[in-house]
Parts: structure tokens; sequence; C-alpha cells
């Protein structure tokens, strides 16, 4: 729990925010300096300090799930490498495409990408959308190129061209709203400073930031800028996975069925124009969807 800790030097009071950090018998206690008075805005300064600290704990976490997920990548076949990728396409397609109001089921997208069969009765838009946006997926994996405006650009249009070739590819040129958001998406005026923004921070911060928060920054940026008339999520989806790939880490599933916490974690930073909301469901998440890496690596250590 975070303190206020008030200290006294030459008659003078200082006040500190200190928290207590336990790791088997030892102790550690971090702190950070708030002045000869206690600030107004105490309560968001308390939430910041436990969030970086949470950061370290979290940063730790995700590179031993790094290492152990290169440990498995080694210890089994290419085939079996390959068809364990093959399985997560076909969920992450099912999932990125279900929350954008897909019709397909997980049953339905996988027989439509393994065996070709396309399901009876439900649009046909879903299921080339679907099918494209798998594509992309596999090719995005063995890219060697780095992200860019027209790289996405390029996604965006390989995924829509069938379905929706007005907009396939294309930065907007008009004002939208998002259904049952607060947030609204920035005018078409904007949409070019802001990309130009957006890829500039991500070239300084990719060799700086941890990869894991690297992916969920880029994706919340991303979708804030919501550059296109549709398909921002899962291009956004798209980024976060090619960055967490990139430098060796697993990539991370959204599922539809989680995603009010998602839409919800999104809306509040967006609102607050604070990445930490998201950031924080965005952690929670990668480390519970990886736990099963980090009992991998302590049952080895544990082993000797």
């Amino acid at each position: 729990m975070v303190r206020i800790a008030k200290r006294i030097f030459k008659g003078r009071s200082y006040y500190y925010l200190e928290h207590t950090i336990r790791n088997g018998d030892q102790r550690t206690t971090k702190s950070k300096y708030l002045g000869n008075e206690l600030p107004k805005d105490l309560d968001k300064i308390k939430r910041k300090f436990l969030f970086e600290l949470n950061k370290e704990k979290w940063f730790d976490d995700f590179e031993k799930i790094r290492r152990s997920h290169l440990v498995e990548l080694k210890s089994i076949p290419k085939s079996s490498r390959q068809k364990s990728l093959y399985e997560f396409s076909i969920r992450f397609t099912y999932d990125t495409q279900r929350i954008e109001g897909s019709t397909l089921t997980l049953r339905e997208t996988a027989q439509l990408l393994e065996n070709k069969i396309s399901p009876s009765g439900k649009p046909i838009e879903d299921a080339k959308e679907a099918e494209a946006h798998n594509k992309v997926f596999l090719e995005m994996i063995g890219l060697k190129r780095d992200l860019s405006q027209e790289l996405i650009q390029d996604w965006h249009w390989k995924i829509f061209k069938e379905t929706k070739p007005d907009i396939a590819g294309k930065i907007r040129r008009h004002g939208i709203r998002i259904t049952g958001s607060r947030f609204v998406p920035p005018a078409p005026v904007e949409l070019q400073p802001l990309l130009d923004e957006f890829f500039n921070w991500y070239d300084e911060s990719k060799t700086k930031t941890n990869p894991v928060e690297l992916a969920g920054q880029a994706h919340l940026k991303f979708v804030t800028v919501h550059p296109f008339v549709d398909g921002n999520g899962r291009i956004g989806r798209l980024l976060m996975n090619f960055i967490l790939h990139r430098h060796g880490y697993p990539m991370l599933d959204i599922e539809h069925e989680r995603r009010m916490t998602y839409y919800s974690s999104l809306e509040r930073s967006q609102i607050k124009r604070d990445d930490r909301p998201f950031l924080n469901w965005f952690f929670k998440k990668y480390k519970l969807d990886h736990q099963k890496l980090l009992a991998i690596l302590s049952y080895r250590r544990s082993k000797g």
C-alpha cells in the first residue's frame, strides 16, 4: 500500500510517497518526493507512482515470458511450430473480425481458412475479410521491413480491397463517430500530422521501450488517431502483434468475449489522454494469457 511519509528537517516539513515491496525475506522501500505541502492532485500522483512501480515487476515477468517462449520454440519440431502458429492465426482472425461485427463462428472461421469451406447463410463479406486478414497476418510474420504508413495502408488495402474497395488503403477524408463510445476521433485535417507523429514516436521508442509496453502503446495510439473509415482496430491489433513477434515475445489474442473490458480501458485512456488505464489492462492480460510460460520457467529452474 502507498503511504504518505512526513519528514522534518530544520523545522520544515517535507512529504513523500512510500511503498514497500516484499520479495521473499527482502523488503525494499521506494519513495517519491512530493514537496513542502501535499499536492491537490494527490490521488492521481499516487496512481501514477504505483503504476510505475508495478511496471518494474511486469517487465521482469515479461522478460521471463520471452525467454521461456524462445526456449519452447527451440524445443519443438518446425512442423509443430508452424501448426501452432496457424492455429493462433485462425483464433486471432476469428476474434479480431468478431470484435468488429463479423458473424462467423470460430468453427466456421477454421473451416474457411483450413478447408476453404465458406459458411452457408453468412455474409460473403465476412468470409472474404477473414481470408484476407489471415493472409495479411501470415505475411506479417515473415516480414523483414519495419512499420511505416505505407505498410499499414497496404495491410488495410489487402483486407478490404474486395469488400470495401472505396475505402481500402485510403486515409479517411471525413469525420466519423465510434458507435457506443464517448471518444470522438480526430478531424481529417489532423490525420496526416498525427500519423507523422505516430511513426516518429515509434522510430524513437522502438529501441528504448519495453516491447510489451511498445506494443500496447502502439495499439492505443493508432486507434486513437483512427485514420481509416473502418478497420482501425484490426490494423491496431496487427501492429500490436507485429511488435511482439519482432522482439521475440509471444503474441496476444484479444478475445471477442472480453471485448467490453478492452473497449472500456481504451475509452478511458482516450478520454483522459492517459496511457495508463489501457496499459494497466494490457499488461495484466498479457501476463495472464502467458502465465503458463512463467510456470514452465519456474519449473525448469527448480529442476536445475
